[in-house]
């Protein structure tokens, strides 16, 4: 019975076997180019759409910052100015915008003086 377990146990564990080796397949100076140049197309052209979406966006944000507000809007605004008491508006009213508007209603809703001061500092208000 010994004899039939050491026989399983040297099937099982025979160091003798080498191990295969992996066919080495050459690969010509021709075709690394081709993968090469193939690839630098691909990268480039990766890098021409990123560059595309990215000036995209960019236009996009600075359309969405230059709205200008309708005439309610622009009621809406100044009455949160003349809330505040200390600051009155520094330029036109047709320079406002969205931006601005969202500004003043936060400040409206949250009382942060910080949201002032950086609209006194875009030259938006100015202290009466």
């Amino acid at each position: 019975m010994s004899k039939l377990l050491k026989g399983i146990i040297d099937k099982l564990f025979n160091t003798n076997q080498k191990p295969s080796e992996p066919e080495i397949k050459s690969i010509s100076q021709e075709e690394i180019e081709a993968i090469v140049e193939a690839r630098l197309r691909e990268h480039a052209a990766t890098i021409e759409k990123s560059v595309e979406e990215k000036v995209n966006s960019a236009v996009q944000v600075k359309n969405q910052e230059d709205y200008s507000l309708s005439p309610k809007q622009i009621d809406f605004a100044l009455d949160i100015i003349k809330k505040t008491g200390v600051f009155e508006l520094a330029t036109d009213t047709a320079n406002l915008t969205i931006k601005d508007l969202n500004k003043l209603i936060a400040y409206n809703k949250f009382k942060n003086k910080g949201i002032l001061v950086n609209l006194v500092k875009k030259g938006v208000l100015k202290r009466k």
